[in-house]
């Protein structure tokens, strides 16, 4: 049983990397790790957290008979690793470790039985690990399929997708640590009767928005697919065949679905329940996964994570540079022991995982600055030697990993699991105290905080702006190619800024070619090589890989298609992609673009009546008719309850709107007011509604979320409504989606630039927090300014 710690003594006095943290960086901190006061006015700073949850964890040194002078000792250990930056656990150890929560681990596995009261069991259990900051991964193939038999009610089945619709309002109602909502993943088998309404349940872009989804592939499906058959459909209720489905079309069906939205990826079942990638069967067979995909556990077992900075072992050697494997070797090492202390350290939110999470004692040890070390190392991510290097590294890593947790058995015992293991007296006899060791899992803030390239991702970018949280924007540059720059004579602030308007440098003649081959962005990887490097980590890996396999706008269904065969002929345990700009509205708007749509017949054209323009040229406003309809929605702001009213012409364009915030009198309402008129005169006088929206969405006060959209003020809750019942510059009809970029609060902007280099800018989605640049990575959209996440 845990306890509120109490530090006792002070944090070593040496100055280390963590006390000279970029101003973004702390701010990240302050906002959203370090201990608050009730005024949420930060009580500590970067190296007082890191001390905070060094000396919570060596707490546990105690369990084993270690006496002061150890735990102390263990304590400045695990300090020192953090504070230079080499190893950062994940995002709960940091902000809960020696709090009153003390919930260190990042995500769970809960099992969905096929009854009301498991159901909803299930739905509990999922609001309290939400509220204590945690993830969720749920595999709904237990559930009978639709309008199957329910005997006690005489009744017919709703069937797994509507009860995922339970789950998902469940989540949005819970925010995690108040500040923002759970992430979830959803696996269903492929075999299971209503697997095309899974497939497909996520095609509106507003059905449950809170998970991820992927489908549950199994051998025989995969040996139907190669040979053009069908495949069986199995009743989870009765266990017997309940129909056929072609394996290709149903494969079709799902990499359609991904080429338009990203969702399903896939998770080849029963290879992460083959050999090593299961260490305990008799546990079960593994049907789930935690929501970006990385962690396959069972039923009520966490994932403890935490990851090293390969950007910080980099030395100068005879021949050049090259990792310093001597001090990496340490660095997991200790990084093993933190993760072992985490288990005893946790109180977890259900006693069911407490009990699972001590049976099985798994960690999950993974690398971020993976893109960082093949720079320093001049390696371009998209070549053999970058494959030969992951295999490199991740193997010294796991074997250091597998021989820290031996040791830390023969100090402590082996995990309580470990005789019915894979590596008990039956199986390979070796005595560990973790039954996995490594798992690569996503970084995207504690890569901010280490100032590292996130996972083991390429750079989204070399320079981009980013959007610092108090409102300064400033053109952030990867420090390794400033000061290549610098000493190779092309560096300029202009090109930087030119450079951060763009999502690749390969183009830009005034770089040196040995320069951009080895800068390559997301944007330069071709799919192949990002499924290649996953895999090549995948080999050397217990858990699995998180990853995003990025396709540019113009990829192919056969492209993703190829992609997802690829992962399974390499044998990877699961595959996430995203195809660029097939959940957002086109952020950047270049004339390439408009032009583009306007070729497409995809650019709404508004009303021009004879009286709106003078022969002067100057707008004249139209008269309003003595009856119009519209419509009004409710929105929940920070401020209260939103009621707009928008009403259209007899050819349904927009004419005016009305808002009321539920309450009267109020400088809010006078100030809405205000808003609605001269909203309501430009609309009269001919101005497009997207040019209204562009200047009222994002403005920011008292942000809140309502069904699923963050709702960052009253006049952003405007134009959200006006944006929602109004024509908009849509892509091309087959591509045609929900605007999902309004459901997480995304808003559009303008280039003003053109295109760069003659090409047009990818669309970008922007965060809701910070108003940054958001991309898709490690299997989850990320904010690389304020660490913001959808995956919680």
């Amino acid at each position: 049983m845990t306890t509120t710690f109490e530090l006792t003594q002070e944090a070593p006095a040496a100055r280390y990397p963590i006390d000279d943290l970029p101003e973004n960086t702390r701010i990240v901190l302050a906002k959203r790790y370090l201990k608050k006061d009730a005024q949420a006015r930060p009580l500590e700073q970067p190296r007082d957290m890191f001390w905070r949850v060094a000396c919570n964890l060596a707490e546990a040194e105690r369990r084993y008979g270690a006496a002061d002078g150890r735990v102390a000792e263990v304590a400045a250990e695990f300090f020192e690793a953090m504070a230079r930056l080499e190893y950062v656990p994940n995002s709960p150890t940091l902000m809960n470790a020696g709090r009153d929560l003390q919930q260190l681990s990042a995500c769970f596995v809960l099992p969905v039985e096929d009854s009301i009261e498991g159901i909803f069991d299930a739905v509990k259990w999922t609001a309290m690990i939400h509220k204590s900051g945690g993830g969720t991964g749920f595999s709904f193939s237990r559930l009978r399929p639709r309008n199957d038999f329910v005997q006690t009610t005489t009744g017919i089945a709703s069937g797994p997708v509507s009860f995922m619709k339970i789950f998902n309002a469940a989540t949005e109602e819970v925010k995690q640590g108040g500040t923002r909502r759970g992430a979830n993943m959803g696996m269903l088998r492929v075999d299971h009767p209503d697997i095309m309404d899974f497939i497909t349940c996520k095609a509106d872009m507003v059905s449950v928005t809170n998970f991820n989804i992927s489908v549950a592939i199994t051998e025989a499906f995969m040996r139907a697919l190669d040979k053009g058959e069908d495949f069986e459909l199995i009743s989870p209720r009765t266990g017997e065949i309940a129909g056929h489905l072609n394996a290709r079309q149903v494969f079709d069906t799902i990499v359609d679905n991904a080429w338009k939205n990203g969702d399903p990826g896939l998770v080849f079942l029963d290879r992460i329940n083959a050999g090593r990638a299961n260490p305990v069967p008799a546990m079960g067979p593994v049907e789930a996964t935690n929501p970006c995909g990385e962690q396959p556990l069972y039923p009520f077992d966490s994932c403890n994570l935490g990851s090293i900075n390969l950007a910080r072992f980099v030395q100068q050697g005879p021949s050049g540079p090259d990792v310093d494997w001597e001090r990496l070797g340490r660095c997991v090492a200790t990084a093993v022991r933190c993760l072992d202390n985490v288990i005893d350290m946790n109180r977890y939110p259900v006693p069911q995982i407490q009990q699972v999470s001590n049976e099985v004692r798994r960690i999950g040890l993974g690398i971020m600055g993976w893109a960082d070390l093949l720079i320093e190392l001049g390696i371009p991510y998209n070549s053999q030697p970058a494959l030969d290097k992951a295999n490199e590294v991740m193997s010294f890593i796991q074997q250091r990993a597998d021989d820290a947790s031996e040791t830390l058995a023969a100090e402590r015992g082996v995990f309580p699991a470990w005789e019915k293991s894979i590596y008990g007296p039956q199986g390979e006899k070796r005595r560990l105290r973790n039954s996995t060791r490594t798992t690569i899992a996503p970084t995207g803030t504690i890569s901010i905080i280490a100032g590292c390239s996130s996972g083991i991702e390429p750079l989204f970018a070399i320079c981009f702006e980013r959007n610092v949280l108090d409102g300064t924007r400033l053109v952030d540059v990867n420090p390794t190619f400033e000061r290549i720059a610098k000493q190779e004579g092309f560096y300029s602030p202009e090109l930087m800024a030119k450079v951060a308007d763009s999502n690749s440098i390969q183009d830009f003649s005034e770089i040196p070619a040995h320069v951009r081959r080895v800068f390559v962005t997301a944007h330069d990887v071709g799919p192949e090589w990002h499924v290649r490097i996953q895999a090549a980590f995948q080999n050397y890996t217990d858990n699995a890989v998180s990853k995003t396999i990025n396709f540019p706008h113009e990829a192919t269904r056969e492209d993703v298609a190829r992609a997802y065969l690829l992962a399974y002929e390499e044998q990877c345990k699961g595959i996430t992609i995203y195809r660029d700009g097939s959940r957002d509205v086109q952020v950047l708007s270049t004339g390439h673009t408009a032009a583009v749509r306007a070729s497409q017949g995809s650019v709404p054209t508004l009303p021009d009546p004879e009286n709106q323009e003078s022969a002067s040229g100057s707008r004249q406003v139209r008269s309003r008719p003595r009856v119009m309809h519209g419509v009004t929605e409710r929105i929940r702001t920070g401020h209260g309850t939103l009621y707009v009213t928008l009403n259209m012409d007899d050819e349904g364009h927009p004419f005016e709107l009305f808002s009321n915030l539920g309450k009267a009198g109020g400088c809010d309402s006078a100030q809405l007011e205000a808003i609605s008129r001269l909203v309501s005169l430009a609309l009269r006088s001919g101005i497009s509604p997207r040019e209204v929206i562009d200047q009222l969405r994002g403005i920011t006060c008292c942000p809140t979320w309502d069904d699923g959209v963050q709702v960052r003020s009253a006049p952003d809750a405007v134009a959200l409504a006006l944006e929602r019942h109004t024509g908009r510059d849509e892509p091309a009809p087959e591509e045609q989606a929900h605007p999902y970029a309004l459901q997480m609060g995304f808003f559009p902007t303008t280039n003003g630039n053109g295109s760069t280099n003659g090409q047009a800018k990818s669309s970008k989605q922007l965060c809701p927090d910070c108003s940054g640049i958001l991309t898709w990575a490690e299997g989850c959209l990320t904010c690389h300014s304020c660490g913001f996440t959808k995956c919680g």
